[in-house]
């Protein structure tokens, strides 16, 4: 659905630039979950995946500034930033094996999923969105100091050591 719905949209949109560019950047999600679904059913190794997340996460980058710059939806372009980070985390993890940032990772996704896209989809879908400056600085402000907490108490967070055997 993450790559028939925009593709639908964009033919829809008869040539509306403003309608057509948010519809595109679902094929960035569309075409990672497909990814992600051929090597589950494949077995295929995740470096690929990862190496993919990082021209998303590029891609990303460049729809925040679109959303800045061109829609004025500063809320959505800061979104887009944090949809590019964790890409990026994406890339590190799969692309480049630091398997450290694996928990972090997860986390983060957890957050976005609801900071980034259930309750911007249920206020969009309940005709609540409504896009600010203050909106904008307040999701941002509170994305940093979320992932910065978690990257705080996820680091401080060691293995516990292992058993040393006493000799008797």
């Amino acid at each position: 659905m993450q790559v028939v719905t925009p593709t639908y949209l964009i033919i829809a949109a008869a040539g509306d630039a403003r309608a057509i560019s948010p519809a595109a950047g679902l094929y960035l999600f569309g075409f990672t979950y497909l990814w992600v679904g051929i090597n589950a059913l494949t077995g295929w190794p995740q470096a690929g995946l990862g190496w993919f997340s990082l021209f998303v996460a590029l891609c990303a980058v460049g729809f925040a500034v679109h959303s800045f710059a061109d829609l004025g939806d500063r809320t959505f372009g800061v979104i887009w930033l944090f949809w590019s980070f964790l890409w990026l985390l994406f890339f590190l993890v799969l692309g480049l094996g630091l398997d450290r940032l694996t928990r972090f990772t997860g986390w983060v996704t957890v957050a976005e999923a609801f900071g980034t896209a259930a309750v911007p989809a249920f206020l969009l879908v309940t005709g609540h969105w409504s896009d600010s400056a203050a909106l904008a600085v307040t999701y941002l402000v509170v994305g940093v100091l979320l992932f910065g907490g978690l990257w705080f108490v996820l680091g401080r967070r060691t293995a516990a050591p292992a058993s040393v055997p006493h000799h008797v």
